[in-house]
């Protein structure tokens, strides 16, 4: 995919999100299924931000103020659902305040946007477990943890730098640390759910979770992982950060089809007979090019190389530029395949890391996550 090429596809996004944006308006999509129609969801739900998300990234690019009026309307939505409603929310606030508010105050220095993102970390930060060392996913289970928080981890990050205050980053460390010694494997492949007691610490074990079993290989988690330590290397210079993100991405990158796009898991039975995730491809090429900007310059390519072959593919094969009534920008997503939720369907948060993996491609450098 050439400079030239990444133009033209950040031409036919912002035509799809234009059109898309007459529909969805400041509603909060989470997939859309074959009728090519996105539903909308609570401000609760952990994929809110993604949309606003999307309209912050192309306003930032293009100054157009449609954009920007109809991603503040989705943020104020967020927000004062979050005021009044903090028990229906949990670890994801990263994922949905990373893109709204954190977004909107790195944008415009937002001073209201600055202060709901810190309200966001100091809920995050408020749900370590400092025996465990590690922040709880859900109240329904105060001992799991599950791969999918390293993305949340950058709010607390964020969260220091505004503040000046070094509890938020030290909490990100502790938990990216724990999550490390227990959930990632020796080959470079991630566990879903890791569960501890929640009052002593102690390790209990791995969960399947979204993967096909506990010790497979659920390629969306490989995805959150492989772009979490990358991030983990930026904000703290450490390298085992650099090196964990290095050898899950080979373990993800050997195990990819011709056409580079995953299964929904790496060793799931008759694997050939098994949905594709295209969500996954998208979370791994951006991290891929997050990966590519912390290695010596030899190593760039074999990371850029990646990304850039994983969006072709994207672009060519699983995207609707021939269907404009299609909502969604990628179709045959993978949500939940153990429990048939959200199978060969769109998800939001594919469309957001393809978006966003293409906008780095072009050099756009806005650091969000």
């Amino acid at each position: 995919m050439t400079k030239q090429t990444t133009i033209s596809t950040m031409d036919l996004i912002e035509k799809k999100i234009s059109e898309t944006l007459k529909k969805v308006k400041d509603g909060l999509p989470h997939t859309a299924a074959k009728d090519g129609n996105y539903d909308d969801t609570k401000p609760s739900w952990w994929t809110s931000g993604f949309w606003p998300g999307i309209l912050w990234n192309l306003y930032d690019q293009t100054g157009n103020e449609e954009y920007k009026n109809t991603a503040l309307s989705a943020n104020i939505k967020i927000a004062s659902y979050f005021r009044e409603n903090q028990d229906q929310f949990d670890h994801d606030v990263g994922f949905q305040f990373l893109l709204t508010a954190v977004y909107h105050y790195e944008i415009t220095g937002d001073e209201v946007s600055k202060r709901i993102g810190i309200e966001a970390a100091n809920f995050l930060a408020g749900r370590f477990n400092p025996i465990g060392r590690f922040i709880k996913s859900w109240d329904r289970a105060a001992g799991w943890v599950i791969v999918d928080c390293l993305m949340n981890l950058s709010l607390l990050f964020w969260a220091s730098r505004v503040t000046g205050d070094p509890r938020y980053k030290h909490i990100a460390i502790l938990h990216a640390d724990t999550f490390l010694k227990y959930g990632v494997r020796e080959d470079g492949s991630t566990c879903h759910i890791l569960s501890f007691d929640p009052e002593t610490g102690e390790f209990i074990e791995a969960l399947g979770g979204q993967g096909f079993l506990p010790d497979s290989s659920w390629s969306r988690g490989n995805a959150w992982a492989i772009y979490g330590y990358a991030n983990m290397y930026r904000f703290t210079g450490d390298e085992k950060y650099l090196q964990v993100s290095k050898k899950i991405a080979h373990q993800f990158l050997a195990s990819l089809p011709e056409d580079f796009v995953p299964y929904w898991d790496h060793r799931a039975n008759s694997i050939v007979t098994e949905p594709r995730d295209s969500s996954a491809a998208a979370i791994t090429a951006s991290g891929l090019i997050e990966l590519a900007g912390h290695v010596p310059q030899n190593e760039k390519h074999i990371y850029l190389n990646a990304a850039t072959k994983i969006v072709k593919s994207l672009s060519e094969n699983y995207s609707t530029w021939d269907q404009p009534e299609h909502q969604a920008v990628l179709i045959k997503g993978t949500g939940n395949r153990p429990k048939g939720n959200f199978v060969n369907a769109s998800l939001i948060y594919g469309d957001y890391y393809f978006i966003e993996a293409i906008s780095k491609l072009n050099g756009y450098n806005k650091y969000i996550f």
